[in-house]
């Protein structure tokens, strides 16, 4: 595969730092923040009290501080969430995506290429488990392994400059930069939701398979949104789910999903047509319609018919 880049910088970073950095944050999302080694990162969702989707997140232990990465889409919600529930007497942070920007290197050869350029070993980066984080003896570049699409790859944090440097660098080398269709296809091949699109302001972070994409904690201490999620997972359910639909033809975007008998159990959230998969979409499916069940997605006068498999 050909090495492809794309500038990942629109998200929001933020730093935490301090003693209390981590209690701060692991406060207010749902995975184990405390737990968190420096090299290691996770992803996370930040929730309102009733348990609905606020930002989805990645964090980074960088060793003196957290480096957190959210989606630009609830980047404004997330941030008036730490206002209002961060001390920085306590917990210092800022907005920090002005001095670090973010750039995707993806490929089969996306770890040498890095390597060649910011004097890290291959083999190290190769070794990184997804959120792995390796960063340079003087700390101005981490590259981490990046668990948001179906093609391997890493995102390198560094400062604005020194990402432009290595844009340069890397199209030198004749990298591409990846077009916005063949990134939505490889988030929706790996099943990972995005803000504003799979999910909203309403949505359950076991709605949207938070939970076995390995984003909650089920184990920690409290934190925002807690009580709700706990509660359907030990002693409940959610009433629907993400599906991924497979169809021989490919599916509109908002096509309302029917069952064999004609109800409405969901709708198409997004759809691509993927190399191996041929047409693939993403639904907010109904609970009671299981993996295998076959639907329609009628959008206007045009029906498909699609089969529902879990999003694992």
């Amino acid at each position: 595969m050909s090495l492809l880049i794309t500038d990942r910088s629109a998200r929001l970073r933020m730093s935490f730092s301090g003693e209390k950095a981590k209690e701060a944050l692991g406060g207010l999302v749902t995975n184990d923040v405390t737990a968190l080694t420096r090299g290691h990162g996770q992803r996370a969702a930040a929730l309102t009290a009733k348990g609905r989707i606020i930002a989805v997140l990645r964090v980074f232990d960088r060793g003196e501080d957290l480096l957190v990465d959210v989606e630009q889409e609830s980047a404004d919600a997330f941030q008036a969430m730490i206002r209002k529930y961060v001390n920085p007497r306590l917990a210092k942070y800022a907005d920090v995506s002005e001095q670090i920007g973010c750039l995707g290197v993806y490929g089969t050869h996306a770890a040498h290429a890095i390597g060649a350029q910011v004097e890290a070993h291959p083999v190290d980066l190769e070794g990184l488990q997804p959120f792995g984080l390796w960063r340079s003896p003087d700390g101005a570049v981490s590259v981490v392994r990046s668990a948001d699409f179906s093609i391997a790859g890493f995102d390198v944090f560094a400062s604005p400059e020194r990402i432009a440097a290595l844009t340069a660098a890397l199209e030198a080398e004749g990298a591409t930069h990846a077009k916005s269709e063949e990134l939505e296809r490889a988030r929706i091949e790996v099943g990972l939701p995005r803000f504003g699109v799979e999910m909203d302001g309403d949505t359950l972070p076991q709605e949207a398979n938070l939970d076995t994409l390995g984003a909650i904690s089920f184990t920690k201490g409290c934190y925002t949104g807690q009580e709700v999620v706990a509660r359907i997972h030990f002693r409940g359910h959610v009433n629907r789910h993400l599906r991924w639909l497979r169809s021989p033809e490919p599916l509109t975007p908002g096509a309302a999903l029917l069952d064999t008998e004609g109800k409405e159990v969901g709708e198409v959230r997004s759809a691509t047509v993927s190399p191996e998969h041929g047409p693939l979409a993403i639904g907010m499916v109904r609970r009671e319609v299981a993996p295998g069940s076959a639907v329609r997605a009628r959008a206007g006068e045009r029906e498909v018919s699609a089969t529902v498999e879990a999003i694992a």
